[in-house]
């Protein structure tokens, strides 16, 4: 049976005992010959649903991935476990590629790792015609779709490859993909409908926190408090926020780098064999840094910013935990970054239809942020799963009270309105609180009605509740250029009482983590020799990447590692049956690890 050689391959080539969930399933429907459309959540191992194939089946697999660094990533993955791989790309230098090209020829590839700019080189397609291609795998496929949030055009000529290449059979994987996507890529990859295969967008290992901005770099300090010495990724919106808080980080002794597309390339790629070889290390980076990244130890994923909808920071959060340990996410999120994303949705040079469903795709991400019952529970719904409340994200932990707020609403919607719908939340805050600062004196907005209305209350509880008027679509920008805020046709009707609102209840910011905390986080709950013994084994991974070159995990993963320092393999037999140990690594690092292991222990 093709499944049950797949099986034995998983362990003999990869060092793992069963498939993750979902990916028998679909190698299943790829050794029996199928096409097939596979959306599977990141860290699920979609790469093996093409990678094992290749290896039980012979023959060569061309893999279109969009980023040379996760081209070289997989390829110096795959020689760590004894299989023949290949990238022809434009990092490579005229030698590297010719020498891929003289293996291709020989027949002594079985997976070739191609971008699509470089299928639609000339010649390729003519060679690859010759070597006699058994299937195209696409990574990434979401791209190929202008429904997609990473649409990318020349996806769309994978059809004619295709065809090319004699109608071999096509593989397509995504994390992300809503079904117009999902029917889009079909129609736009396969010839007929496809074996469409869409697994549980559900992550149970990473624990999703979202919080309004109040002093956000002293929120991120305490986030990653718990978190020293990890793995880790620090989103943000602008490429001169992701220096900033990578200089700010490093003041504060936490190993930072700033990852952007405006670096020169030779940077990019050197921050990121960093992050991908090193421990400890915090990536402040833009969306330009992650897709693709194939880093199973990530502990940690901060946006400093909303993502720009959903799907966005599904994909990015997804980049945590991958070795299905587990991870957490802090999502920070603030008026500021309502007015943004919506600025930058308009500001597009989109079609109308287009434009309306990014807004609508932003709305969604805005309904996360202000949730009220369980955080996953929402997240999975916008992709079509129900679920009950998952009893670990922060709401089903901290819990939201939802309120009726009408009465406070009504007095923003008024301070608004009489001040002539051009302030801001500061201003307002001032004018509901009473307080008569110099602007709001000059002004004479200290002699409106609405002066002081609001006394009772704090700054950051009127704050909250202009932020969710934002949110709910009672308040607008009033300006792109200057800020500020108007009532929209929503605000009107609840100021003059032909409508309600019930907003949530402020809840208190997590307390600030203990030392001990952070260390019990990144070991997984290993007691204190295990724990020594892991560290010494991470020391030692660290040591043999650097003399390779090559990303730490390439070595072992950290999931490797903790079981090696809970079961304390004293024999290459016993290190066989640790997971993520294969007969080459076996081979490779075996006895060096049993010596640490005897040393140590």
């Amino acid at each position: 049976m093709p499944l049950s050689r797949a099986r034995a391959a998983l362990k003999s080539v990869f060092g793992y005992d069963d498939f993750r969930p979902g990916q028998d399933e679909v190698i299943g429907a790829v050794l029996a010959g199928e096409n097939v459309l596979a959306v599977m959540p990141t860290g699920s191992g979609k790469s093996m649903c093409y990678q094992l194939p290749a290896v039980v089946d012979g023959g060569l697999t061309v893999v279109v991935s969009p980023l040379i660094a996760l081209m070289r990533d997989q390829v110096q993955q795959m020689g760590h476990v004894g299989v023949a791989a290949a990238t022809l790309n434009s990092g490579n230098g005229d030698e590297a590629n010719r020498e891929t090209l003289k293996r291709l020829r020989a027949g002594e590839v079985s997976l070739l790792f191609v971008s699509p700019e470089r299928l639609a080189g000339d010649g390729l397609i003519s060679l690859l015609a010759a070597s006699s291609v058994r299937r195209l795998a696409i990574d990434e496929a979401h791209c190929v779709s202008q429904w997609g949030h990473d649409f990318r055009p020349e996806y769309r000529q994978l059809a004619q490859v295709r065809q090319a290449l004699g109608n071999v059979q096509v593989v397509a994987l995504t994390a992300t993909a809503d079904q117009a996507t999902r029917n889009d890529i079909a129609s736009q990859l396969f010839p007929a409908p496809p074996r469409i295969v869409v697994h549980s967008f559900d992550r149970p290992n990473l624990h999703l926190r979202f919080e309004a901005k109040d002093k956000p770099r002293n929120q991120i300090a305490d986030f990653l408090e718990r978190h020293r010495g990890s793995n880790g990724i620090l989103y943000a919106a602008s490429r001169d926020r992701t220096e900033k808080l990578a200089e700010w980080l490093c003041g504060k002794g936490v190993r930072a780098l700033a990852y952007h597309a405006g670096l020169d390339a030779a940077v990019r790629s050197q921050r990121q064999d960093v992050f991908l070889q090193e421990d400890g290390v915090v990536m402040c980076a833009t969306i330009a840094f992650g897709m693709g990244i194939n880093k199973p130890d990530v502990r940690f994923v901060i946006h400093a910013d909303l993502p720009s909808g959903v799907e966005a920071y599904y994909q990015e959060i997804g980049r945590a935990g991958r070795d299905g340990l587990p991870a957490e996410t802090l999502t920070l999120y603030g008026i500021d970054d309502f007015a943004f994303r919506r600025r930058q949705i308009d500001e597009k040079a989109i079609s109308d239809a287009q434009r309306q469903l990014e807004h609508r795709r932003f709305s969604a991400m805005i309904d996360l942020a202000e949730a009220v019952t369980c955080r996953r529970q929402a997240l999975l719904a916008y992709f079509g799963e129900t679920s009950g409340p998952c009893g670990a994200c922060d709401l089903c932990q901290g819990g939201a009270e939802l309120v009726d707020a009408t009465v406070d609403a009504q007095k923003v919607l008024s301070a608004v309105m009489r001040t002539g719908q051009r302030y801001g939340a500061g201003h307002l805050v001032d004018i509901l609180r009473g307080e008569a600062s110099d602007n709001v004196r000059r002004l004479g907005h200290d002699q409106i009605k609405t002066f002081g209305v609001g006394a009772a209350r704090g700054a950051n509880e009127w704050r909250t509740v202009i932020r969710q008027l934002f949110a709910a679509g009672a308040l607008a920008e009033a300006s792109a250029e200057h800020g500020g805020f108007r009532l929209t046709d929503t605000g009107e009707n609840i100021l003059f009482g032909r409508e309600t609102i019930a907003l949530r209840k402020s809840r208190e910011a997590p307390k600030r983590a203990r030392r001990s905390e952070a260390r019990e986080n990144r070991t997984s709950g290993l007691d204190d020799a295990a724990s020594s013994l892991f560290e010494a084994l991470r020391a030692l991974r660290r040591e043999i990447a650097r003399e390779e070159g090559v990303a730490a995990y390439m070595v072992f993963p950290d999931r490797t590692l903790i079981e090696m320092a809970e079961t304390k393999p004293a024999t290459l037999a016993e290190m066989r049956e640790v997971q993520g140990v294969g007969e080459r690594k076996l081979s490779l690092y075996g006895e060096v690890f049993l010596e640490r292991i005897a040393e140590i222990g």
